[in-house]
């Protein structure tokens, strides 16, 4: 336990985030709580991500609830000793803001009818963390359900029986028309990129001959497509680090590891998760970390480490029958490679015409970091580890 008091601060979980939603509390105030336990569940403009305690002790002193916008650094809770008190606040706190778009909340334990009294920010429900998942899967504004449980928490079979009311059905569906945080922070980011950073785009066709036997050899139902991308691009990536750079106000940083982000479709937004050294990454050690990512971004159990680092971003919509795209860069980062769909198209071959699976790669740059002559020759190898993922694979 601890001997003396530790802060639970709003966490950065991403470059550039200012703010953060708190979603719900994992661990009651008075709660025992141990270092490594997941403590809460915080929104960013990526994904909602469940935090771990940095220490042991006893969660005292909450001071931001659900619903609250609260700026990064900013002392949310502390955990304590057994029977210690948690340090006075102090005068040059600023309070934490409050979310002014979408539902009103209530107070946990309030009835649904009660009114907050004057000058009182209304919160959300109390709610399960695995009723608030359903919830979300499922579309139902949580407001609108009573819950039956403790202090009037809302379990997964008040979610469920909500689920069939017409009533709360209806209503969930005319508030899903306003953006969420995630889909309206995501709109201001990519505006932000499109408008700041100076984009160009390279495009190329590739006979992807070669990585569709690889994958057959190694199970289609082991690995994707996606993955044998990350396991070539991130080994091509170390060829070319000013690919894998960061733009830093003004200054070009190499980094030094290889974190491919891979952005995954998740409700109201698009979410990169990272899988860290993919450079020097096994392809069925990548295929199991992108497995794992996929099914934590889609239930809404993403972890900190899982959307921070990425140093180049693959975006991939062949699954959804997409020929070519151009895709916004994620800054820092200084590019982006879109892929779409493998199809088979007739080519020349040696003065013939044959046919062959074919891919569109569309590389999106960041002129203030490369040109394209640089991103070309990165692209060109890129093509040849595609055609021969043997000789980069090993």
């Amino acid at each position: 336990m601890t001997t003396m008091a530790t802060s639970v601060v709003m966490p950065a979980l991403e470059m550039a985030q200012e703010t953060g939603k708190i979603v719900s509390w994992l661990k009651k105030e008075g709660e025992t709580v141990s270092k490594g336990d997941l403590l809460l569940e915080v929104e960013t403009d990526k994904a909602v991500v469940e935090v771990e305690a940095t220490a042991d002790g006893v969660l005292a002193g909450v001071k931001s609830h659900e619903g609250d916008v609260v700026p990064v650094g900013q002392t949310i809770a502390w955990l304590v000793a057994p029977g210690e008190q948690p340090p006075a606040d102090s005068p040059t706190t600023a309070p934490a803001a409050r979310a002014t778009a979408g539902a009103l909340y209530e107070r946990p334990g309030r009835s649904q009818t009660a009114p907050t009294e004057p000058g009182e920010s209304p919160r959300s429900p109390q709610i399960s963390p695995k009723a608030r998942r359903l919830a979300k899967e499922k579309g139902i504004d949580i407001t609108k359900i009573v819950g039956t449980g403790p202090d009037g928490t809302i379990s997964s079979e008040d979610v469920l029986k909500a689920a069939d009311t017409p009533a709360v059905a209806e209503a969930s569906a005319a508030s899903s028309s306003s953006l969420s945080a995630i889909a309206r922070l995501m709109a201001e980011r990519t505006t932000q990129s499109w408008t700041q950073v100076p984009h160009f785009f390279l495009v190329r066709e590739v006979d992807a001959r070669g990585l569709v036997e690889l994958r057959e050899k190694l199970g289609i139902t082991v690995v994707t497509h996606t993955d044998l991308l990350v396991a070539v691009t991130a080994r091509v990536l170390a060829k070319h680090p000013k690919m894998n750079a960061t733009w830093d106000n003004g200054n070009i940083r190499l980094n030094s590891g290889i974190n491919i982000s891979v952005a995954m479709a998740v409700h109201d937004g698009v979410v990169g998760a990272v899988i860290p050294n993919a450079d020097k990454t096994a392809i069925n050690d990548i295929a199991s970390q992108r497995k794992e990512l996929t099914e934590r971004a889609r239930s809404g159990r993403l972890k900190p480490a899982d959307v921070t680092g990425g140093t180049f971003t693959i975006t991939n919509l062949g699954m959804y029958d997409v020929d070519a795209f151009n895709a916004i860069i994620a800054p820092p980062q200084v590019a982006i490679l879109a892929v779409g769909r493998i199809a088979d198209r007739v080519i020349a071959v040696n003065g013939q015409p044959a046919v062959r699976p074919m891919v569109t790669l569309t590389l999106s740059g960041d002129h203030r970091v490369v040109d394209g002559a640089q991103a070309a020759v990165f692209l060109n190898d890129l093509a040849e580890a595609i055609r021969t993922p043997g000789n980069w694979l090993g």
